[in-house]
């Protein structure tokens, strides 16, 4: 191997490599983002771009590939979502400077600028309009838990109060981009990114957040946990660190607690696919079904609506009251939603301002989006308005001298690129008018003088132009170059290209330059303006948030009164007893589906109460209980969000927790079967579900034997009824289940309805009340095209066992005599006393030491295990 020093450029970027840690580096070259090493064979693979070689390192040609400057948020793009994190060593001074400091040959110094990870985006083109962009941190202390999260895209900032059983279902509510947590933590099976633990100390958090919004105590903001400043810390320093010191814009924290919301778990979250379908994407899912929004902030708040039904119906009555308002007016609904279609996300604009990407356009649209809003305030107040839009209409005011600053100094339609100016307003700054003028009137003395040399030299096709390198030229084709060539031209020499020769001319020598620094000082002064606009307009950014947010509130109610009124949905009337009485419910999702194949949904009623809380229905399969059990849940869920829901009338007592066991599959990165995967999402819900819970289950105990998943189904159902006492639909195959309802008072029998007729199986898609009178397997099967050979074997088959059944009792022999479920649970096991069976076996006598020490090992084990 060589021993050759790496070259300076080498070293510096192996020092900017050390530095990126885990990141691909990007390395400013000229108009180029460079990747060398391991780095741009990922990046070479990742984004289908050549991959090169260039010098040697350590006796190896360097492998290296590159991106333009001017298209990295493309490629940028294209490595995030492939689950890579990209550091930014940008130039930070000019080759000009770099010689002027250290000679001729002197390196340009860099420096990584910033480091893009999945979960710190506020480039317009990296991200889902529609889906906000969470980066949280989990913190721990004194045995307390909290979660920080912010959106920088738009500066949202949350706390979230919770516990380490229920950080796994907050952290699924959120679906981050990313997570992040201290070394050691016990939440490292839910993190993407593990930082030091000296950054979730609690007092250097509240140290961060008192320098990052410049108070000398957090009392304004709420009452903070030693936990929630932890996470919050972790959270900083992680942006902080990944922007290189210059935080992004993050508003005060909004701090909550678990219990403010539904609790719904992972599990649940993905059964009953809300806001991301199976197969992992929105549509399909019931946020896609139910989503009306216009705007991007909407469609994002609708999200979060749906992701945490408020538990708090005092909240849920005031966001029903705003749909209602909307609902019952369609000239009014219509007129707000042309309104907010019409303007420009301005929460992302002031996201990618405060952190210092921001752009004249993003200017641009804080002055419509802030006009926009101000106007519909107006056409919005009147007597007799909802409490909650007569709370929104002030947040949408205040801006007035801003927008009137805004629409003096810009042009209509501002450029995303503020390098070749353009974007300020004339009349705006008459100084800039006159060295636009200035440049203008050089222009046109340069077209002049175009004629001029047309009409001397005689060559029609002569031409002046101008590049980046000779500046402005006088270009002539190669056969007419002769004459200009003589001495006495007065033209002189310049460059010699293929088909064309290039000239200078005194004359246009002294016009060039006045144009050249007429535009260099416009554009300067154009900068100047566009840095003073963007600092008096972020020093509005509270203000102008609350007035994104407010938009973002009166679109969803808009949106969500225009999903009523099109699926003849309704309002549910809340009560704080255990009930659910639905009629007439629909699933939104399945029926969207069967609407477009031409079919027609059929509704159900559900009317769960005290005396009849558990409903056991059964029926076969494809007849429609799944659907049933999880249009039920999915009503819950938009009643909650402050939505009406697809039925034809809802009364609901509030749900503190959702669960839902719909279908599970194996776990095979945690080693758990599909039946351990549906044991453990079971044991849960019979640990946490309340009188005042939710929950729907669907074959529990079919991922076993037959005799083993009947007793714990059954088990399963006397537990839910006697211990939890809650709302439950479960649906079963297990017809000797029905014996249940003799037995438990407050369990009903119900049962999906189907026929044969003329062989074939007609599913009715209804729930009635009472038990199936047969279970419609072979129909089934003959429905799904199974040979009619192995139907007939199958109905043989089947003649023999229900012939045994029927002489033997089958597998309900014997249930009618189990003592009840409440006696079973204050049973004692029968004591073992496993010590003295271990000693009584003991032959002393033939133990070596070794032996006895190892026996005395053992029976201490023996006795632990049965204290």
């Amino acid at each position: 191997m060589s021993s050759t020093a790496p070259t300076p450029m080498m070293a510096q970027y192996l020092a900017l490599k050390a530095e990126a840690e885990d990141c691909l580096l990007f390395y400013r070259m000229g108009d180029f983002f460079e990747l060398f090493f391991e780095d741009a064979k990922i990046a070479s693979a990742v984004l289908d771009i050549a991959l090169t070689a260039r010098g040697e390192h350590d006796g190896e040609r360097i492998p290296m590939c590159g991106v333009p400057v001017h298209a990295m948020e493309g490629y940028l793009a294209r490595l995030i979502k492939a689950g890579h994190r990209v550091a930014i060593a940008n130039q930070t001074e000019t080759p000009e400077e770099a010689r002027k400091r250290m000679g001729s040959k002197a390196l340009v110094n860099r420096a990584i600028v910033r480091v893009v990870t999945a979960g710190t985006l506020t480039e317009e083109s990296l991200l889902d309009s529609r889906t906000a962009n969470w980066c949280a941190a989990i913190g721990e202390a004194g045995g307390s838990v909290a979660i920080a999260c912010a959106d920088i895209s738009t500066g949202r900032f949350e706390i979230i109060e919770t516990t380490a059983d229920r950080a796994g279902a907050e952290i699924a509510r959120l679906s981050p981009a990313e997570t992040v947590v201290g070394d050691g933590s016990s939440f490292d099976e839910l993190a993407t990114v593990a930082r030091p633990r000296i950054d979730f100390d609690s007092a250097a958090g509240e140290d961060r957040l008192k320098r990052l919004f410049g108070v000398a105590t957090l009392d304004g903001f709420g009452q903070f946990s030693r936990a929630a400043l932890a996470a919050a810390g972790g959270l900083t320093a992680y942006l902080e660190h990944n922007a290189k010191g210059a935080l992004p814009f993050l508003r005060p924290p909004r701090v909550t607690r678990t219990e403010a919301a539904m609790a719904i778990d992972a599990a649940t979250r993905e059964s009953l696919e809300l806001t991301v379908s199976s197969a992992g994407t929105r549509k399909g899912s019931l946020l896609d079904s139910v989503d009306r929004t216009v705007t991007g902030a909407g469609a994002r708040l609708l999200g979060s609506d749906i992701a945490a039904p408020l538990m708090d119906r005092p909240g849920v009555e005031a966001r029903l009251d705003l749909v209602t308002h909307f609902h019952d007016d369609a000239l009014l609904r219509d007129m707000v939603r042309g309104a907010l279609r019409a303007m420009p996300d301005i929460g992302r604009a002031l996201g990618r301002l405060a952190a210092g990407r921001g752009s004249p356009r993003d200017l641009g649209q804080l002055r419509d989006g802030l006009d926009g809003a101000w106007r519909l305030a107006e056409r919005l107040e009147a007597t007799g308005i909802p409490p909650l839009l007569a709370d929104l209409i002030p947040q949408m005011r205040g801006h007035g001298a801003l927008i009137d600053l805004l629409s003096r100094a810009l042009v209509p339609e501002p450029p995303v690129d503020a390098a070749n100016g353009g974007y300020i307003a004339e009349g705006y700054d008459a100084a800039l008018d006159d060295l636009r003028d200035a440049g203008a009137g050089g222009r046109r003395a340069i077209a002049a003088l175009e004629a001029e040399y047309r009409t001397r030299t005689g060559i029609g096709s002569l031409k002046i132009r101008h590049n980046g390198v000779l500046g402005y030229h006088i270009e002539v084709p190669a056969k007419n170059a002769d004459p200009l060539m003589a001495q006495d031209s007065g033209f002189t020499h310049r460059q010699t290209l293929a088909g064309v020769v290039r000239f200078n001319a005194p004359e246009l020598h002294d016009v060039a330059v006045k144009v050249t620094q007429a535009g260099a000082h416009a554009l300067a002064a154009e900068a100047a303006h566009l840095e003073d606009l963007t600092t008096r307009a972020l020093s509005a950014r509270e203000p102008i948030a609350r007035t994104a947010d407010a938009l973002a509130r009166i679109d969803v109610s808009a949106g969500l009164a225009e999903r009523a009124a099109e699926g003849g949905w309704a309002r549910p009337h809340l009560v704080e007893h255990a009930c659910f009485e639905i009629e007439g419910g629909r699933h939104p999702v399945v029926e969207e589906a069967v609407a477009k194949s031409g079919g027609r949904f059929v509704a159900n009623d559900c009317n769960l109460s005290e005396s009849s809380r558990l409903w056991l229905v059964t029926g076969p399969n494809m007849g429609g209980k799944s659907t049933f059990l999880r249009q039920n849940a999915l009503i819950a869920v938009l009643a909650q969000a402050g939505s009406y829901v697809p039925a034809a009338r809802a009364t609901l007592g509030m749900v503190d927790r959702l669960f839902s066991r719909v279908g599970a599959s194996d776990n095979l990165a945690r080693g758990r079967s599909t039946f351990m995967v549906e044991m453990v999402e079971t044991a849960a819900i019979l640990a946490q579900a309340t009188p005042r819970s939710f929950v729907i289950l669907d074959e529990v105990g079919r991922g076993t034997s037959t005799y083993d998943g009947l007793a714990i189904a059954w088990s399963v159902v006397e537990a839910i009824h006697e211990d939890n006492r809650c709302r439950c639909l479960f649906a079963t195959h297990y017809h000797e289940l029905t014996r249940l309802a003799e037995r438990c008072d407050a369990l009903t029998l119900h049962h999906v309805r189907a026929r044969e007729w003329k062989g074939d199986l007609v599913l009715l898609h209804e729930v009635a009340e009472g038990p199936a009178d047969r279970s419609y397997g072979l129909a089934v099967a003959r429905l799904a095209g199974l040979p009619p050979i192995t139907i007939k074997r199958a109905k043989a088959v089947l003649d023999k066992l229900e012939a045994g059944r029927a002489q033997t009792g089958g597998l309900a022999a014997g249930l009618d005599d189990l003592p009840l479920f409440a006696a079973t649970a204050v049973e004692e096991e029968e004591a073992v006393d496993v010590l003295r069976t271990e000693l009584g076996a003991l032959d002393i006598d033939s133990l070596s030491p070794r032996e006895a020490l190892e026996m005395l090992y053992r029976l201490k084990g023996l006795a632990a295990e049965g204290a």
